[in-house]
């Protein structure tokens, strides 16, 4: 798998991931929830997803918020599932901002 390079993940980015930051080789996101139940909720749905791309994020959670890293640790760096699995998490997102 190939590592995207600095101006492909920023484009990628202004494309189609609203409100994720590229940050070192890493691409991420917070996120913010009504409840500690609703972030919990959002992180086990998201936890199901990567589990079926076999692709796992760096994240935190404290109470209502949830902070994700995305980053393909095997090839140091950001890879088009990086930005499979960002799709996904918006997706998911999308059902809490409703």
């Amino acid at each position: 798998m190939k590592t995207l390079s600095k101006n492909e993940v920023e484009g990628y980015l202004a494309l189609d991931l609203d409100n994720w930051t590229l940050a070192g080789t890493t691409i991420k996101r917070d996120f913010k929830f009504k409840t500690f139940i609703e972030a919990f909720s959002f992180m086990t749905a998201v936890a199901f997803e990567a589990e079926k791309l076999d692709h796992h994020p760096d994240w935190s959670n404290g109470y209502n918020k949830v902070s994700i890293a995305l980053t393909t640790h095997s090839e140091k760096g950001i890879t088009h599932l990086d930005f499979d699995l960002a799709d996904k998490i918006n997706r998911i997102y999308k059902k809490y901002e409703e």
